[in-house]
């Protein structure tokens, strides 16, 4: 299949998953696919096809990058990331996280569509806007008990299934704090409804947590948070967490809030400010809808992994 500008994708048919695992799958084809490659680029550093190609690329001595969205797993006793010539991290966090070699490393981030994601002056705003996965870790329950008195929440999203209990009742957990607040649980929703979901919402908020309700420690929290720059190319400002790679794309006080993660009082007053001042809400949203613009697009993605493909292979 040949996209327009003339880039080819070709989708290889999945024998299996191992371990039953989505980032884990099995396609034979894989290396004949790789054949001819100047540069390989791999997500997930530890996933099968990862580990795949690496050793495929390395055999034909072609150029090797990964880019990384926190799975875990062995590194072949640190001899894994040694075949990547070089990491493109999507935040600085990340690259911390995964111990990357600053001399082998560069930041790409990630990016938002502006023309799907746009603002639009004629949408009347208002509400607050969740958008994401309901689990223990994303904090919606946090959010739910900081809703000011009379605001509206809209939750995008279905849950993780998880089975361990007792998190395997976060949803339940979830209705019942929303009981009696204006709390609509939307699902998943149609890919057109979403853009215009971010342009009506007043503000979005992601309230990730270190630590979930059922005390469970989460070791890799927000690598960088898609949400939030389709938010901010939507010209809508943001309130999410001080964790992980969030405060290094959300400017605290100009294109939104950052808040203590998990400390309820805190994120009440930080949505209540942008609920209560619709100027406030719009003059953040204007600058959050600039910067993405100017950082934070596919195409300025694209353009940082390019000017690192082209630099090893002039090396």
């Amino acid at each position: 299949m040949v996209e327009p500008g003339g880039l080819r994708v070709r989708i290889l048919r999945t024998l299996a998953h191992l371990r039953s695992h989505p980032a884990h799958p099995v396609a034979w084809g894989l290396p004949a696919a790789l054949h001819g490659a100047s540069v390989v680029h791999t997500h997930h550093l530890r996933s099968a096809p990862s580990r795949l190609a690496a050793v495929t690329a390395c055999i034909a001595r072609q150029r090797l990058v990964v880019t990384d969205h926190g799975l875990g797993g062995g590194g072949w006793a640190g001899l894994l990331p040694r075949l990547f010539d070089h990491f493109l991290t999507v935040s600085r966090h990340s690259a911390q996280t995964l111990r990357a070699p600053p001399a082998r490393t560069t930041v790409i981030y990630g990016g938002a569509d502006p023309r799907r994601f746009f603002p639009d002056p004629t949408e009347q705003r208002s509400g607050v806007l969740f958008v994401g996965r309901l689990t223990p870790h994303k904090g919606v329950d946090r959010l739910i008990r900081a809703l000011p008195a009379g605001a509206e929440l809209t939750c995008v999203g279905t849950g993780g299934h998880d089975p361990r209990p007792p998190e395997s009742g976060y949803g339940q957990l979830l209705r019942r704090l929303a009981s009696g607040r204006e709390v609509t649980f939307a699902g998943e929703v149609a890919e057109h409804e979403l853009p215009v979901l971010y342009r009506r919402a007043q503000v979005v908020v992601l309230p990730s947590v270190h630590r979930t309700c059922y005390g469970r420690e989460v070791k890799i929290s927000e690598l960088l948070g898609l949400t939030v720059l389709e938010a901010m190319a939507s010209g809508t400002p943001v309130v999410c967490s001080r964790l992980g790679g969030l405060p290094e794309v959300v400017q605290d006080g100009t294109t939104g809030f950052l808040s203590t993660p998990g400390d309820v009082d805190e994120l009440h007053d930080r949505i209540a400010t942008l609920l209560t001042d619709a100027r406030l809400a719009a003059r953040m949203g204007n600058r959050a809808r600039e910067l993405a613009l100017d950082r934070y697009t596919w195409q300025a993605c694209a353009a940082r992994c390019l000017a690192v493909y082209n630099t090893l292979l002039r090396a």
